[in-house]
Protein backbone atom coordinates (compact mmCIF):
# COMPACT_ATOMS: atom_id res chain seq x y z
CA UNK A 1 0.00 0.00 0.00
CA UNK A 2 1.14 3.22 -1.07
CA UNK A 3 2.27 5.46 1.65
CA UNK A 4 -0.21 8.91 0.86
CA UNK A 5 2.27 10.76 2.91
CA UNK A 6 4.46 10.45 0.06
CA UNK A 7 2.73 12.14 -2.47
CA UNK A 8 2.35 15.88 -0.42
CA UNK A 9 4.83 17.40 -2.59
CA UNK A 10 2.86 15.66 -5.77
CA UNK A 11 -0.52 16.91 -4.15
CA UNK A 12 0.82 19.92 -3.40
CA UNK A 13 2.18 20.82 -7.34
CA UNK A 14 -1.43 19.85 -8.28
CA UNK A 15 -3.00 22.23 -6.17
CA UNK A 16 -0.84 25.09 -7.15
CA UNK A 17 -1.06 24.21 -10.98
CA UNK A 18 -2.99 25.46 -13.28
CA UNK A 19 -6.11 22.83 -14.15
CA UNK A 20 -7.60 22.65 -17.58
CA UNK A 21 -11.23 21.88 -18.70
CA UNK A 22 -11.68 18.14 -19.28
CA UNK A 23 -15.23 17.49 -21.08
CA UNK A 24 -14.60 13.87 -20.96
CA UNK A 25 -13.87 13.67 -16.91
CA UNK A 26 -16.77 15.83 -16.12
CA UNK A 27 -20.22 16.97 -17.39
CA UNK A 28 -21.11 20.46 -17.58
CA UNK A 29 -21.61 22.77 -14.62
CA UNK A 30 -22.43 24.56 -12.63
CA UNK A 31 -23.48 22.02 -9.90
CA UNK A 32 -26.66 22.90 -7.63
CA UNK A 33 -27.63 21.63 -4.56
CA UNK A 34 -29.35 23.47 -1.30
CA UNK A 35 -27.57 24.17 2.10
CA UNK A 36 -27.58 21.94 4.67
CA UNK A 37 -27.96 19.00 1.60
CA UNK A 38 -25.31 16.73 0.13
CA UNK A 39 -23.65 17.35 -3.66
CA UNK A 40 -22.39 14.63 -6.05
CA UNK A 41 -19.79 15.05 -8.33
CA UNK A 42 -19.83 12.65 -11.13
CA UNK A 43 -17.62 12.16 -13.72
CA UNK A 44 -17.63 10.90 -16.85
CA UNK A 45 -15.14 7.68 -15.95
CA UNK A 46 -15.75 4.16 -15.41
CA UNK A 47 -13.27 2.51 -13.89
CA UNK A 48 -10.11 4.11 -14.72
CA UNK A 49 -6.70 3.09 -14.45
CA UNK A 50 -5.44 5.97 -12.33
CA UNK A 51 -2.25 6.12 -9.92
CA UNK A 52 -3.97 8.76 -7.89
CA UNK A 53 -6.81 10.84 -8.13
CA UNK A 54 -7.35 14.44 -5.97
CA UNK A 55 -10.33 16.68 -5.52
CA UNK A 56 -9.58 19.88 -4.69
CA UNK A 57 -11.81 23.24 -3.68
CA UNK A 58 -10.88 26.81 -4.54
CA UNK A 59 -12.59 29.82 -2.74
CA UNK A 60 -11.06 32.54 -5.10
CA UNK A 61 -8.77 33.00 -2.10
CA UNK A 62 -7.54 29.20 -1.05
CA UNK A 63 -7.19 25.94 -3.07
CA UNK A 64 -8.22 23.16 -0.62
CA UNK A 65 -7.97 19.64 -0.96
CA UNK A 66 -11.09 17.74 -0.19
CA UNK A 67 -10.12 14.13 -1.23
CA UNK A 68 -7.13 11.77 -2.60
CA UNK A 69 -7.47 8.31 -4.04
CA UNK A 70 -4.29 6.35 -4.62
CA UNK A 71 -5.57 3.01 -5.77
CA UNK A 72 -7.54 2.05 -3.07
CA UNK A 73 -6.44 4.61 -0.44
CA UNK A 74 -8.67 7.52 0.47
CA UNK A 75 -7.41 10.30 2.35
CA UNK A 76 -10.09 13.04 3.63
CA UNK A 77 -8.74 15.87 5.12
CA UNK A 78 -9.57 16.96 8.76
CA UNK A 79 -11.70 19.86 7.54
CA UNK A 80 -13.81 17.48 5.61
CA UNK A 81 -13.64 14.21 7.94
CA UNK A 82 -17.54 13.02 7.73
CA UNK A 83 -18.29 15.22 5.33
CA UNK A 84 -16.58 14.10 1.96
CA UNK A 85 -16.20 10.87 0.40
CA UNK A 86 -15.14 9.50 -3.08
CA UNK A 87 -15.48 5.86 -5.13
CA UNK A 88 -13.10 4.65 -7.55
CA UNK A 89 -14.85 6.52 -10.53
CA UNK A 90 -13.86 9.93 -8.90
CA UNK A 91 -17.58 10.54 -7.86
CA UNK A 92 -16.98 13.04 -4.89
CA UNK A 93 -19.92 12.85 -2.65
CA UNK A 94 -20.23 15.93 0.22
CA UNK A 95 -22.87 16.61 2.89
CA UNK A 96 -23.32 19.06 4.69
CA UNK A 97 -23.45 21.53 2.41
CA UNK A 98 -22.84 25.33 3.47
CA UNK A 99 -22.64 28.39 1.52
CA UNK A 100 -18.94 28.30 2.41
CA UNK A 101 -18.75 25.62 0.07
CA UNK A 102 -19.77 27.24 -3.25
CA UNK A 103 -16.96 27.98 -5.02
CA UNK A 104 -14.91 25.79 -7.90
CA UNK A 105 -14.21 22.04 -7.53
CA UNK A 106 -11.29 20.30 -9.81
CA UNK A 107 -10.51 16.77 -10.32
CA UNK A 108 -7.04 15.36 -10.88
CA UNK A 109 -6.11 12.10 -12.31
CA UNK A 110 -2.55 10.80 -12.85
CA UNK A 111 -2.22 7.59 -14.63
CA UNK A 112 0.47 4.45 -14.45
CA UNK A 113 2.45 6.74 -17.33
CA UNK A 114 2.12 10.03 -14.79
CA UNK A 115 -0.04 11.42 -17.47
CA UNK A 116 -2.40 14.12 -15.74
CA UNK A 117 -6.41 14.63 -16.81
CA UNK A 118 -8.01 17.32 -15.15
CA UNK A 119 -11.69 18.99 -14.90
CA UNK A 120 -13.40 21.41 -12.79
CA UNK A 121 -17.49 22.19 -12.00
CA UNK A 122 -18.53 24.80 -10.19
CA UNK A 123 -21.01 24.14 -6.79
CA UNK A 124 -23.35 26.47 -6.01
CA UNK A 125 -24.87 25.81 -2.70
CA UNK A 126 -27.99 27.20 -2.18
CA UNK A 127 -30.45 28.99 0.37
CA UNK A 128 -33.93 27.57 -0.35
CA UNK A 129 -36.57 30.17 -1.41
CA UNK A 130 -38.96 31.53 1.03
CA UNK A 131 -40.16 34.67 2.15
CA UNK A 132 -41.89 36.04 -1.15
CA UNK A 133 -43.49 39.13 -0.32
CA UNK A 134 -45.01 42.02 -2.80
CA UNK A 135 -44.86 45.47 -2.16
CA UNK A 136 -46.11 48.73 -3.69
CA UNK A 137 -44.58 51.56 -4.61
CA UNK A 138 -48.34 53.27 -3.35
CA UNK A 139 -50.54 52.14 -0.72
CA UNK A 140 -53.39 52.88 -3.37
CA UNK A 141 -53.35 54.00 -6.72
CA UNK A 142 -54.99 56.37 -9.29
CA UNK A 143 -55.80 55.51 -12.47
CA UNK A 144 -53.49 57.11 -15.19
CA UNK A 145 -51.04 56.91 -12.19
CA UNK A 146 -47.60 55.07 -12.23
CA UNK A 147 -47.30 52.64 -9.82
CA UNK A 148 -44.30 49.92 -8.98
CA UNK A 149 -45.01 46.62 -7.88
CA UNK A 150 -41.56 45.11 -6.08
CA UNK A 151 -41.24 41.43 -5.71
CA UNK A 152 -38.44 40.51 -2.80
CA UNK A 153 -37.75 36.92 -1.30
CA UNK A 154 -35.10 35.04 0.60
CA UNK A 155 -32.93 32.22 -1.24
CA UNK A 156 -30.22 31.89 -3.39
CA UNK A 157 -29.45 32.67 -7.44
CA UNK A 158 -33.13 33.52 -7.45
CA UNK A 159 -35.06 34.22 -10.60
CA UNK A 160 -38.83 35.59 -10.71
CA UNK A 161 -42.15 35.06 -12.44
CA UNK A 162 -45.15 37.12 -12.33
CA UNK A 163 -48.36 36.28 -12.57
CA UNK A 164 -52.20 37.40 -12.97
CA UNK A 165 -54.34 34.64 -11.70
CA UNK A 166 -52.49 32.21 -13.63
CA UNK A 167 -51.37 33.63 -16.37
CA UNK A 168 -48.05 34.51 -16.54
CA UNK A 169 -47.26 38.25 -17.04
CA UNK A 170 -44.48 39.16 -19.81
CA UNK A 171 -43.69 43.10 -20.10
CA UNK A 172 -45.15 45.36 -22.62
CA UNK A 173 -45.73 48.72 -23.89
CA UNK A 174 -48.09 48.99 -20.98
CA UNK A 175 -46.41 47.03 -18.50
CA UNK A 176 -42.13 46.59 -17.61
CA UNK A 177 -40.98 43.90 -15.93
CA UNK A 178 -37.40 43.84 -14.42
CA UNK A 179 -34.96 41.96 -11.69
CA UNK A 180 -32.33 42.18 -9.71
CA UNK A 181 -29.97 39.43 -8.46
CA UNK A 182 -32.74 39.83 -5.29
CA UNK A 183 -35.74 41.72 -6.25
CA UNK A 184 -38.12 41.95 -9.69
CA UNK A 185 -39.74 44.93 -10.47
CA UNK A 186 -43.27 45.16 -12.20
CA UNK A 187 -43.76 48.59 -13.34
CA UNK A 188 -46.88 50.47 -14.39
CA UNK A 189 -45.95 54.24 -16.38
CA UNK A 190 -49.97 54.45 -16.49
CA UNK A 191 -52.23 52.12 -14.38
CA UNK A 192 -55.36 50.80 -15.69
CA UNK A 193 -58.37 49.95 -13.25
CA UNK A 194 -58.23 46.44 -14.56
CA UNK A 195 -54.36 46.07 -14.14
CA UNK A 196 -54.40 44.94 -10.85
CA UNK A 197 -57.46 43.66 -9.94
CA UNK A 198 -55.64 40.00 -9.81
CA UNK A 199 -55.14 38.49 -8.26
CA UNK A 200 -51.50 38.98 -8.50
CA UNK A 201 -48.92 36.74 -7.92
CA UNK A 202 -44.65 36.90 -8.01
CA UNK A 203 -43.10 33.49 -7.97
CA UNK A 204 -39.19 33.63 -6.80
CA UNK A 205 -36.99 30.36 -8.08
CA UNK A 206 -33.58 28.71 -7.93
CA UNK A 207 -33.31 25.27 -9.50
CA UNK A 208 -33.31 23.77 -6.32
CA UNK A 209 -36.79 25.02 -5.01
CA UNK A 210 -39.17 27.80 -5.59
CA UNK A 211 -42.06 29.57 -3.92
CA UNK A 212 -44.94 31.93 -4.49
CA UNK A 213 -46.18 35.19 -2.81
CA UNK A 214 -49.53 35.46 -1.64
CA UNK A 215 -52.20 37.42 -3.83
CA UNK A 216 -52.28 40.31 -4.30
CA UNK A 217 -54.45 43.14 -5.42
CA UNK A 218 -54.45 46.93 -5.14
CA UNK A 219 -57.12 48.99 -5.79
CA UNK A 220 -57.23 51.66 -8.15
CA UNK A 221 -59.63 54.61 -8.10
CA UNK A 222 -60.90 56.00 -10.70
CA UNK A 223 -63.87 58.17 -11.82
CA UNK A 224 -66.34 59.51 -11.18
CA UNK A 225 -67.49 59.34 -14.49
CA UNK A 226 -70.26 57.77 -16.84
CA UNK A 227 -72.48 60.34 -14.89
CA UNK A 228 -76.17 60.12 -15.27
CA UNK A 229 -79.64 61.61 -13.74
CA UNK A 230 -82.79 59.90 -14.48
CA UNK A 231 -85.34 61.87 -17.17
CA UNK A 232 -88.12 63.84 -14.79
CA UNK A 233 -90.74 65.26 -16.63
CA UNK A 234 -91.22 69.41 -17.39
CA UNK A 235 -94.46 69.51 -14.44
CA UNK A 236 -94.28 67.18 -11.64
CA UNK A 237 -97.43 67.36 -9.57
CA UNK A 238 -97.42 68.04 -5.56
CA UNK A 239 -97.34 65.17 -3.15
CA UNK A 240 -96.11 62.46 -6.29
CA UNK A 241 -93.47 59.79 -5.90
CA UNK A 242 -91.05 61.85 -7.63
CA UNK A 243 -87.49 60.11 -7.66
CA UNK A 244 -84.10 61.88 -9.19
CA UNK A 245 -81.78 59.23 -9.03
CA UNK A 246 -78.19 60.28 -9.72
CA UNK A 247 -75.32 57.58 -10.65
CA UNK A 248 -72.07 57.92 -11.59
CA UNK A 249 -68.72 54.99 -12.01
CA UNK A 250 -66.35 55.72 -9.43
CA UNK A 251 -63.72 53.85 -7.21
CA UNK A 252 -64.57 53.88 -4.46
CA UNK A 253 -68.17 54.61 -4.47
CA UNK A 254 -68.81 58.15 -5.48
CA UNK A 255 -70.00 60.80 -2.92
CA UNK A 256 -73.12 62.88 -4.17
CA UNK A 257 -74.70 66.57 -3.68
CA UNK A 258 -77.21 68.52 -5.05
CA UNK A 259 -77.48 72.16 -6.49
CA UNK A 260 -80.92 73.74 -6.48
CA UNK A 261 -80.87 77.00 -8.41
CA UNK A 262 -77.03 77.23 -8.37
CA UNK A 263 -77.02 77.28 -4.53
CA UNK A 264 -75.82 74.36 -2.25
CA UNK A 265 -78.39 72.02 -0.83
CA UNK A 266 -78.05 69.60 2.28
CA UNK A 267 -79.11 67.01 -0.01
CA UNK A 268 -76.08 64.43 0.21
CA UNK A 269 -77.83 61.03 -1.02
CA UNK A 270 -77.61 59.75 -4.85
CA UNK A 271 -81.75 60.14 -4.92
CA UNK A 272 -83.43 63.72 -4.28
CA UNK A 273 -86.98 62.93 -3.68
CA UNK A 274 -89.93 65.07 -4.07
CA UNK A 275 -91.21 64.40 -0.20
CA UNK A 276 -87.78 65.93 0.93
CA UNK A 277 -88.25 68.74 -1.19
CA UNK A 278 -91.67 69.28 0.19
CA UNK A 279 -90.71 68.80 3.96
CA UNK A 280 -87.89 71.54 3.49
CA UNK A 281 -90.43 73.91 1.27
CA UNK A 282 -88.66 73.98 -1.35
CA UNK A 283 -91.04 72.18 -3.94
CA UNK A 284 -92.53 75.34 -5.36
CA UNK A 285 -92.60 76.45 -8.66
CA UNK A 286 -89.82 75.59 -11.44
CA UNK A 287 -86.13 75.41 -10.10
CA UNK A 288 -83.22 73.47 -11.77
CA UNK A 289 -81.08 71.28 -10.01
CA UNK A 290 -77.56 69.55 -10.63
CA UNK A 291 -76.11 66.53 -9.06
CA UNK A 292 -72.35 66.70 -8.49
CA UNK A 293 -70.59 63.23 -8.15
CA UNK A 294 -66.95 63.48 -5.79
CA UNK A 295 -64.82 60.57 -5.34
CA UNK A 296 -63.44 60.44 -2.09
CA UNK A 297 -60.13 58.86 -2.97
CA UNK A 298 -58.92 61.42 -5.96
CA UNK A 299 -61.28 64.53 -4.63
CA UNK A 300 -62.33 64.70 -8.47
CA UNK A 301 -66.31 65.99 -9.26
CA UNK A 302 -67.97 65.71 -11.68
CA UNK A 303 -71.56 67.97 -12.56
CA UNK A 304 -74.55 66.75 -14.92
CA UNK A 305 -76.24 68.20 -16.64
CA UNK A 306 -79.18 70.85 -15.07
CA UNK A 307 -82.14 68.93 -14.72
CA UNK A 308 -85.45 71.28 -14.45
CA UNK A 309 -88.73 70.89 -13.56
CA UNK A 310 -92.23 72.67 -11.86
CA UNK A 311 -94.00 71.43 -9.35
CA UNK A 312 -97.78 71.86 -9.74
CA UNK A 313 -100.58 71.43 -7.45
CA UNK A 314 -103.49 69.30 -8.79
CA UNK A 315 -106.58 70.86 -9.55
CA UNK A 316 -109.04 69.84 -7.12
CA UNK A 317 -112.90 69.71 -6.62
CA UNK A 318 -114.35 72.10 -9.42
CA UNK A 319 -117.64 73.82 -9.07
CA UNK A 320 -119.70 76.13 -11.31
CA UNK A 321 -122.30 78.23 -10.96
CA UNK A 322 -125.12 80.04 -12.50
CA UNK A 323 -127.71 82.88 -12.09
CA UNK A 324 -131.22 82.09 -10.54
CA UNK A 325 -134.70 82.62 -12.21
CA UNK A 326 -136.06 81.77 -15.38
CA UNK A 327 -134.47 81.94 -18.87
CA UNK A 328 -136.66 83.24 -21.43
CA UNK A 329 -134.98 82.59 -25.25
CA UNK A 330 -134.81 86.10 -26.56
CA UNK A 331 -134.76 87.69 -23.42
CA UNK A 332 -133.19 86.55 -20.41
CA UNK A 333 -129.42 86.71 -19.80
CA UNK A 334 -127.28 84.07 -17.84
CA UNK A 335 -124.06 84.17 -16.30
CA UNK A 336 -121.95 81.16 -15.30
CA UNK A 337 -118.80 80.72 -13.40
CA UNK A 338 -116.53 78.18 -12.64
CA UNK A 339 -113.08 77.88 -9.60
CA UNK A 340 -111.29 75.00 -8.19
CA UNK A 341 -110.36 74.38 -4.21
CA UNK A 342 -107.15 74.04 -5.32
CA UNK A 343 -104.52 73.93 -8.11
CA UNK A 344 -101.76 76.05 -9.98
CA UNK A 345 -101.39 76.92 -13.51
CA UNK A 346 -105.35 76.79 -14.52
CA UNK A 347 -106.37 76.69 -17.25
CA UNK A 348 -110.46 76.72 -18.16
CA UNK A 349 -112.28 75.80 -21.36
CA UNK A 350 -115.65 75.79 -21.77
CA UNK A 351 -118.05 73.40 -23.89
CA UNK A 352 -121.46 73.02 -24.59
CA UNK A 353 -123.24 69.98 -25.25
CA UNK A 354 -119.48 68.20 -25.98
CA UNK A 355 -118.09 70.75 -28.52
CA UNK A 356 -115.76 73.89 -27.50
CA UNK A 357 -117.92 76.74 -26.88
CA UNK A 358 -116.31 80.19 -28.20
CA UNK A 359 -117.23 83.79 -27.77
CA UNK A 360 -119.19 85.65 -30.19
CA UNK A 361 -122.18 88.28 -30.41
CA UNK A 362 -123.92 86.41 -27.38
CA UNK A 363 -121.56 84.87 -25.81
CA UNK A 364 -118.55 86.81 -23.77
CA UNK A 365 -116.00 85.34 -21.55
CA UNK A 366 -113.96 87.12 -18.80
CA UNK A 367 -110.47 87.37 -19.64
CA UNK A 368 -109.16 84.64 -17.58
CA UNK A 369 -112.13 82.21 -18.92
CA UNK A 370 -113.32 81.68 -15.35
CA UNK A 371 -117.17 83.25 -16.33
CA UNK A 372 -119.07 83.45 -19.28
CA UNK A 373 -122.11 85.83 -20.02
CA UNK A 374 -124.70 84.54 -22.55
CA UNK A 375 -127.41 86.88 -23.71
CA UNK A 376 -129.88 86.62 -24.78
CA UNK A 377 -130.27 83.20 -24.57
CA UNK A 378 -131.93 81.20 -26.99
CA UNK A 379 -133.63 77.88 -27.52
CA UNK A 380 -130.43 76.21 -28.62
CA UNK A 381 -128.69 77.26 -25.10
CA UNK A 382 -130.99 74.11 -23.52
CA UNK A 383 -128.27 72.03 -23.59
CA UNK A 384 -125.29 70.68 -21.22
CA UNK A 385 -122.53 73.04 -20.15
CA UNK A 386 -118.85 71.69 -18.36
CA UNK A 387 -116.40 73.65 -17.28
CA UNK A 388 -113.00 71.87 -17.24
CA UNK A 389 -110.24 73.46 -15.20
CA UNK A 390 -106.61 71.75 -15.92
CA UNK A 391 -103.06 72.19 -15.40
CA UNK A 392 -100.18 70.04 -16.79
CA UNK A 393 -100.58 67.82 -14.11
CA UNK A 394 -104.42 67.15 -13.93
CA UNK A 395 -107.90 68.32 -14.56
CA UNK A 396 -111.47 68.52 -12.97
CA UNK A 397 -114.86 68.72 -14.97
CA UNK A 398 -117.99 70.67 -13.47
CA UNK A 399 -121.41 70.39 -15.54
CA UNK A 400 -125.19 72.15 -15.32
CA UNK A 401 -127.85 71.92 -17.55
CA UNK A 402 -129.45 74.90 -18.44
CA UNK A 403 -132.69 75.20 -19.39
CA UNK A 404 -134.40 77.98 -21.98
CA UNK A 405 -138.21 78.66 -22.25
CA UNK A 406 -139.05 79.51 -24.98
CA UNK A 407 -142.23 78.45 -27.68
CA UNK A 408 -144.81 77.58 -28.27
CA UNK A 409 -143.44 78.00 -32.48
CA UNK A 410 -146.23 78.62 -35.35
CA UNK A 411 -148.03 75.42 -34.97
CA UNK A 412 -148.39 72.49 -37.90
CA UNK A 413 -150.77 70.02 -38.66
CA UNK A 414 -149.98 67.11 -40.59
CA UNK A 415 -152.74 64.29 -41.88
CA UNK A 416 -155.15 63.79 -44.26
CA UNK A 417 -157.52 66.30 -45.71
CA UNK A 418 -159.73 64.38 -47.97
CA UNK A 419 -161.01 61.11 -46.24
CA UNK A 420 -164.34 58.51 -47.50
CA UNK A 421 -166.63 57.64 -44.54
CA UNK A 422 -166.10 54.69 -42.07
CA UNK A 423 -161.73 55.63 -42.73
CA UNK A 424 -159.75 56.11 -39.72
CA UNK A 425 -158.81 60.16 -39.43
CA UNK A 426 -155.84 60.98 -37.40
CA UNK A 427 -154.45 64.85 -37.08
CA UNK A 428 -151.34 65.41 -35.30
CA UNK A 429 -150.41 68.64 -34.07
CA UNK A 430 -146.86 70.34 -33.55
CA UNK A 431 -145.46 73.29 -32.11
CA UNK A 432 -141.76 73.54 -30.99
CA UNK A 433 -141.49 74.66 -27.43
CA UNK A 434 -140.38 74.18 -23.71
CA UNK A 435 -141.84 73.72 -21.76
CA UNK A 436 -143.35 71.07 -24.04
CA UNK A 437 -146.79 73.28 -24.73
CA UNK A 438 -150.30 71.90 -23.91
CA UNK A 439 -152.95 71.08 -27.16
CA UNK A 440 -156.18 72.19 -27.42
CA UNK A 441 -158.60 71.31 -29.99
CA UNK A 442 -161.51 72.92 -31.97
CA UNK A 443 -163.98 71.91 -34.52
CA UNK A 444 -165.83 74.62 -36.21
CA UNK A 445 -164.70 77.17 -33.48
CA UNK A 446 -166.49 74.96 -30.50
CA UNK A 447 -163.71 73.58 -28.23
CA UNK A 448 -163.56 69.90 -28.07
CA UNK A 449 -162.74 67.49 -24.73
CA UNK A 450 -159.44 66.75 -26.49
CA UNK A 451 -156.10 67.56 -24.86
CA UNK A 452 -153.49 65.87 -26.47
CA UNK A 453 -151.57 66.91 -30.02
CA UNK A 454 -153.15 64.53 -31.74
CA UNK A 455 -157.07 64.29 -33.09
CA UNK A 456 -158.46 60.88 -34.08
CA UNK A 457 -162.11 59.74 -35.45
CA UNK A 458 -162.23 56.00 -35.61
CA UNK A 459 -164.69 55.87 -38.66
CA UNK A 460 -165.31 59.18 -40.19
CA UNK A 461 -168.78 60.23 -40.61
CA UNK A 462 -170.03 63.17 -43.08
CA UNK A 463 -171.14 64.95 -40.11
CA UNK A 464 -167.12 64.96 -38.95
CA UNK A 465 -166.88 67.50 -42.36
CA UNK A 466 -165.48 70.86 -41.18
CA UNK A 467 -162.55 73.24 -39.88
CA UNK A 468 -160.28 71.95 -37.12
CA UNK A 469 -157.58 74.05 -35.22
CA UNK A 470 -155.25 73.13 -32.65
CA UNK A 471 -154.14 75.35 -30.30
CA UNK A 472 -150.62 75.39 -28.91
CA UNK A 473 -150.01 76.96 -24.96
CA UNK A 474 -146.57 77.59 -23.42
CA UNK A 475 -147.28 78.26 -19.51
CA UNK A 476 -143.76 79.33 -18.76
CA UNK A 477 -143.93 81.79 -21.41
CA UNK A 478 -147.53 82.82 -21.37
CA UNK A 479 -147.38 82.19 -25.37
CA UNK A 480 -149.20 80.68 -27.47
CA UNK A 481 -150.05 79.32 -31.51
CA UNK A 482 -153.09 77.61 -33.71
CA UNK A 483 -153.52 76.67 -36.79
CA UNK A 484 -156.36 75.10 -38.59
CA UNK A 485 -156.99 72.90 -41.26
CA UNK A 486 -160.15 71.86 -43.42
CA UNK A 487 -161.11 68.24 -43.46
CA UNK A 488 -163.55 66.87 -45.90
CA UNK A 489 -165.81 63.72 -45.64
CA UNK A 490 -166.85 61.98 -49.10
CA UNK A 491 -168.89 59.39 -50.07
CA UNK A 492 -167.08 55.57 -50.47
CA UNK A 493 -165.14 55.31 -53.70
CA UNK A 494 -165.75 59.49 -54.11
CA UNK A 495 -161.50 58.82 -54.02
CA UNK A 496 -161.17 56.24 -56.56
CA UNK A 497 -158.86 58.33 -59.07
CA UNK A 498 -158.92 55.49 -61.61
CA UNK A 499 -155.91 53.69 -62.83
CA UNK A 500 -153.08 55.78 -62.63
CA UNK A 501 -150.52 56.17 -65.34
CA UNK A 502 -148.45 53.41 -63.75
CA UNK A 503 -150.57 50.64 -64.08
CA UNK A 504 -151.82 51.29 -67.35
CA UNK A 505 -148.50 51.32 -68.59
CA UNK A 506 -148.23 47.82 -66.97
CA UNK A 507 -151.24 46.32 -68.50
CA UNK A 508 -150.09 47.29 -71.99
CA UNK A 509 -146.87 45.69 -71.72
CA UNK A 510 -148.45 42.68 -70.75
CA UNK A 511 -150.77 42.21 -73.27
CA UNK A 512 -148.01 43.01 -76.26
CA UNK A 513 -145.96 40.29 -74.28
CA UNK A 514 -148.83 37.83 -74.25
CA UNK A 515 -149.22 38.55 -78.25
CA UNK A 516 -145.75 37.83 -78.84
CA UNK A 517 -145.48 34.31 -76.90
CA UNK A 518 -148.69 33.27 -79.12
CA UNK A 519 -147.06 33.85 -82.55
CA UNK A 520 -143.67 32.22 -81.46
CA UNK A 521 -145.66 29.06 -80.35
CA UNK A 522 -147.67 29.16 -84.05
CA UNK A 523 -144.16 29.34 -85.91
CA UNK A 524 -142.86 26.77 -83.83
CA UNK A 525 -145.68 24.34 -83.89
CA UNK A 526 -145.58 24.30 -88.30
CA UNK A 527 -141.67 23.91 -88.25
CA UNK A 528 -142.01 20.58 -86.04
CA UNK A 529 -146.01 18.80 -87.85
CA UNK A 530 -145.76 18.31 -91.81
CA UNK A 531 -148.92 19.44 -93.75
CA UNK A 532 -150.37 16.73 -96.06
CA UNK A 533 -150.68 17.56 -99.72
CA UNK A 534 -154.05 17.66 -100.90
CA UNK A 535 -153.19 16.09 -104.04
Amino acid sequence: MMDLRALRPLLLLLCLCGLSLAEDILPEGPLDALEGGNATFKTLMKDPEFTVMVWNFNNQVDVTPVATRAGPNLNIPEAYTGRADMDTNGQLTLSGLTLADSGEYSISVIDMLGNTRAGEIELRVMVPVSDVVIASSVPEARELGPVVLTCTAKGSFLRFKWFNASEAITGNEHMKVERTDTTSTLSFPSVYRSDLVGPLFCEAFNTMSKAKSEAFSLNVNYGPESLTVSPVPEYVAAGSDLNITCSAVSRPPALYSWLRNGEPTEFTDAVLTLKLLEQLKLATGKASYVCNATNPKTKDVVSSAPVAFTVVEKVVNVKMSTTSGKLLAGNSTVNMSCSAEKGSMQTVEWKKGGVVLSADSRVVMAADRTSVEISPVQKEDNAEFSCIISNPVSKDVAVTKLTVFYGPEPAQIKGDSEVEVTDFVKLECSAPSMPPATYSWKVNGSLTKVAYNIYAIEKAVYANTGTYTCEAYNPETGKNSSTSVFLAVKEEGALDEGLSDGAIAGIVIGVLAAVALAIGLFIYCRQKVPLESPY
